[in-house]
């Protein structure tokens, strides 16, 4: 009887498990799966989207954030045409100035000649107001004297009354002459105000481009990221610097080329080729070549940067300076060290305003960071001739003339090429 009781149970049981394994078990064991997997897909969505977004943001920050030089180039721009500007608008007000004082000189001048006519037209009044105290003069004309005399008095009567019209027409001219001079002289010392004013807020224009300027100068000096980033950006200019050294060359050899076979042409006669000299041939005792160590300074100041291997002293990233810093005073003139021509002038990102000058044997010397020109491309220049004056165009320095001698392309090391200093 218990076994058969214990049967039926356990094959009740078995009936309620399969109940519960059949419509409910099997759904459940394949939707929780399927829902782990919604979940993992969801959250890897979401991370997705999460990183689209990072790098949206990044790439917005990349362009919105320029290149340190990219920065100072357009400060440096912005502040060159703003001075510019200054210098305009200063020049116009010693103009406006000038020309103030000279009306004022000519109110004073007219303002004594009135004063003068003024004397002379109150004496003649008074003459004819005593003349017509006495009866005027028409009772003198009408009397029995003389003919002869009447004549006299009538031809006296009328040179004093075209005397006196000539003193009131120049008494007039005088007035309107000093009005039209003192409408001038307002209307100048209005356009001076108004020319005062535009240069103050051009000045003041410059003034800030000139702090923020200050301020990216501070960061690459004193922060490490400012710092290192500033190096790539100036190690990747002096390479596009080489780069367009040797396009320029190639160029001149192009140029040189074309003037020989058109020297041929005219002559009519074929020339004998010349070969290209070697580095120890350009080295001759002729041309640039030849005055290695007797070359002339294009300014006279203090060697802050050697050439060479540089070792920073605060963040010891290494770099390699091609040229020497020289510092001088902003505007000094800069010379040209030997005759050449230039090939160059213009903005290099990284040295600001640059000239670059041709001399001939595949030599070439460099001049960055000019304030101004005083040559242009295809200029001839003389040795010790004024090409610009130093400025802080693309200096992350402060004032300063930046030097290179390059000879086929390659930076020599200038102190080997300049004068030595007694």
């Amino acid at each position: 009887m218990r076994l058969g009781r214990l049967a039926v149970l356990i094959a009740g049981a078995g009936l309620l498990a399969e109940a519960l394994a059949g419509p409910v078990g099997p759904a459940m064991a394949q939707k929780r799966p399927g829902a782990q997997m919604t979940e993992k897909e969801r959250a890897l969505q979401q991370t997705r989207k999460q990183l689209r977004e990072e790098r949206a943001k990044a790439a917005a920050a990349r362009r919105r954030e320029a290149g340190l030089l990219s920065a100072l180039e357009r400060i440096d721009r912005g502040l060159i045409q703003k001075r510019r500007q200054v210098a305009i608008l200063d020049r116009k007000v010693r103009q406006a100035q000038e020309g103030i004082a000279e009306l004022r000189g000519e109110i004073r001048r007219l303002e004594t000649r009135r004063t003068g006519q003024e004397e002379a037209l109150g004496r003649r009044l008074e003459a004819l107001y005593k003349l017509q105290v006495q009866g005027g003069a028409l009772p003198a004309l009408l009397s029995r004297e003389d003919p002869l005399d009447q004549a006299i008095r009538l031809r006296h009567l009328t040179t004093l009354a075209t005397v006196d019209a000539r003193y009131i027409q120049e008494y007039r001219r005088t007035s309107d002459g000093l009005a039209e001079r003192q409408d001038r002289q307002q209307a100048q010392e209005r356009k001076l105000a108004a020319l005062r004013a535009e240069a103050e807020a051009e000045r003041a224009k410059a003034g800030l481009d000139a702090a923020r300027r200050r301020v990216l100068l501070a960061k690459v000096k004193d922060q490490r990221a400012y710092h290192d980033r500033a190096v790539g950006e100036l190690s990747d200019a002096s390479r596009r610097l080489e780069a367009f050294i040797r396009d320029l060359q190639a160029k001149q050899r192009q140029a040189e080329l074309r003037q020989a076979e058109q020297r041929r042409a005219a002559a009519r006669a074929p020339a004998p080729a010349k070969p290209r000299t070697t580095p120890s041939e350009g080295a001759s005792a002729h041309g640039f070549g030849g005055l290695r160590g007797r070359l002339g300074w294009p300014v006279d100041g203090q060697v802050v940067g050697e050439f060479g291997a540089q070792v920073h002293p605060r963040f010891g990233t290494r770099t390699f300076r091609s040229g020497i810093d020289i510092v001088v005073p902003e505007g000094t003139a800069i010379a040209a060290v030997y005759p050449g021509h230039v090939v160059y002038t213009g903005w290099f990102r990284g040295y600001g305003n640059l000239i670059i000058v041709d001399h001939g044997g595949d030599y070439f010397t460099l001049y960055a960071h000019a304030a101004e020109f005083q040559v242009t491309e295809g200029d001839e220049v003389k040795q010790g001739q004024t090409i610009g004056t130093v400025g802080e165009t693309g200096s992350l320095q402060g004032p300063r003339l930046y030097f290179e001698v390059r000879h086929q392309g390659k930076p020599q090391d200038p102190a080997q090429w300049l004068r030595p200093r007694g």
